[in-house]
């Protein structure tokens, strides 16, 4: 089946899909920020360009679409169409994520993957309640990873 887009707005379309900024990752950001906690953003010297970088406690933040990294969740359907070339490329992201936590996790970083699905759609006290929870396993430095949900 072919593209309803002509190459042009196609190619116009995927260039507006934001990798940085993304409402999730904002979410997160301004609760951390609530919090007092410090942070720098999209460090490129870092494998994988983590969202979130908490120096003071040795960790990276990376807040995950659900769709784009596999994640096994109500927000992670295969498109009908070109099914082969999607389950291809998510694939890649996922095999290139467990190889740049690898490299995180080798250089000593404590690593903390949050997921689309946690927060989207949660109220402020659900979200509050995960960020106490983040920041619980945050001041535990024997604890290496973080998963949410």
């Amino acid at each position: 089946m072919s593209d309803v887009h002509s190459a042009a707005i196609r190619s116009k379309n995927m260039r507006a899909i934001k990798n940085k900024d993304t409402k999730p990752e904002i979410i997160i950001r301004q609760a951390l920020h609530a919090r007092g906690l410090r942070f720098r953003l999209h460090v490129k010297t870092l494998p994988g360009t983590p969202d979130i970088v908490l120096p003071k406690f040795k960790t990276v933040v990376f807040v995950n679409g659900c769709f784009w990294h596999g994640h096994r969740c109500h927000l992670s359907k295969t498109p009908k169409t070109r099914t082969e070339f999607w389950l291809s490329k998510i694939s890649a992201n996922m095999s290139r994520d467990v190889l740049i936590y690898k490299k995180l996790s080798d250089a000593g970083w404590r690593i903390a993957v949050i997921w689309e699905c946690g927060i989207k759609g949660c109220g402020n006290q659900k979200l509050n309640a995960l960020i106490s929870e983040f920041v619980e396993w945050l001041n535990d430095p024997k604890s290496l990873g973080f998963e949410l949900p």
